[in-house]
């Protein structure tokens, strides 16, 4: 007889959160301040970690830079680090540079801007993600100011951070970073920034929807350095890997996908891979219509089903952005959720989507 066969290395998965709008203060303004529901806010968070999934907090899910401001953000970071401790629950959370309300003159401001929203999140306990940053690819020239001012940051960080990289589909004002619109040329720049600071950098959040780069930038991280994909697209393959290594996770799509997700992880677990891509593999269709261009809009349909899977009272998001999908969008959205039985209660789920749907005319 062989030896027995060795149990798969264990993935880390985080589900980028949403937020809920407090509907009863919200306005259709994505430069007033946010109205959060809290309450209903945390509770999201407290279903990710019972299904055994860790929570990204605070970024781009959560409407950052699209709703979300950072005075709402940090009062979210505290909030949610505060709710992990109370139930031992893996978070991370988002340090940008959002609070600049003018455009930087220096990459000191830019780096004092990341320092504050750093100190808040280390002090809170979570992981730092340090997230691209507008102003810094407004005012950056090219590649040495990119690693100066996340060198500054690496130097001074009190543990080890993910790095995230956000394509301009997400965020078109991130076009070029890491000072370059080549991406080889930025992804030799990011590389150079994590291989001078060994030991500072957890891992990468890679979010280019590009496969096949991810894996060849997987492959060239420094020993212990691991690549959490941010590609809504593939990831299946992603998570799955190859004979030289896979990706762990952190994604937005994941939220609406959690139930799903805890449960391959569980398959992959117990050594059922099989099982574990057959599971996952089911969820792509949502999950690349949710992330259709524009992609940056698909948070709508994330909020949206948290809606109808009963998790929130009502369809409406911060900075009015419950209006940037379409009708139809939204229906077969809720058809193809409905198909992979992610909505706890189906007749509820049929009961809002009908009321939706009278509210705009349609007869059934």
């Amino acid at each position: 007889m062989g030896p027995a066969p060795q149990p798969p290395p264990p993935r880390t998965l985080l589900a980028a959160a949403h937020v809920v709008a407090d509907p009863f203060r919200t306005v259709g303004d994505p430069d007033a301040p946010a109205a959060v529901d809290w309450d209903a806010t945390l509770a999201f968070r407290r279903h990710l970690w019972a299904l055994g999934l860790g929570v990204a907090d605070a970024m781009d899910t959560a409407q950052r830079g699209m709703g979300l401001d950072w005075a709402a953000a940090r009062e979210l970071v505290r909030r949610s680090a505060a709710e992990a401790k109370a139930v031992g629950g893996h978070i991370a959370c988002g340090v940008g540079t959002d609070q600049l309300v003018s455009p930087a003159r220096t990459l000191a401001e830019v780096v004092t801007a990341y320092e504050e929203q750093l100190a808040v999140v280390e002090d809170c306990g979570a992981q730092p993600v340090l997230m691209a940053s507008r102003a810094l690819a407004a005012l950056a020239a090219g590649p040495d100011d990119y690693a100066e001012v996340y060198g500054e940051l690496l130097r001074q960080c009190s543990g080890p951070v993910v790095l995230h990289w956000l394509g301009p589909m997400f965020d078109p004002a991130l076009t070029g970073y890491w000072g370059s619109t080549e991406l080889d040329a930025a992804t030799e720049a990011f590389l150079a920034v994590i291989a001078a600071y060994p030991g500072k950098v957890d891992g990468v959040k890679v979010s280019l929807l590009d496969a096949h780069r991810e894996v060849a930038l997987r492959r060239r991280l420094p020993d212990g350095v691991r690549c959490y994909t941010g590609d809504d697209l593939h990831y299946p393959e992603l998570i799955d890997g190859d004979d030289q290594g896979f990706s762990h996770a952190l994604l937005g799509a994941f939220d609406p996908l959690a139930p799903a997700a805890a449960e391959a992880l569980r398959l992959l677990d117990e050594g059922d891979r099989k099982g574990f891509r057959a599971l996952l593999d089911s969820t792509v269709e949502l999950s690349r219509y949710l992330f259709r261009a524009p992609t940056r809009h698909y948070k709508t349909g994330v909020v949206f089903l948290a809606w109808l899977a009963g998790h929130q009272s009502h369809f409406t998001m911060v900075g009015g952005l419950h209006s940037a999908r379409s009708l139809p969008h939204l229906a077969r959205a809720y058809q193809l959720a409905d198909g992979l039985g992610l909505f706890p209660d189906p007749g509820l789920a049929r009961s809002r989507m009908a009321s939706l749907l009278s509210l705009h005319g349609v007869n059934q």
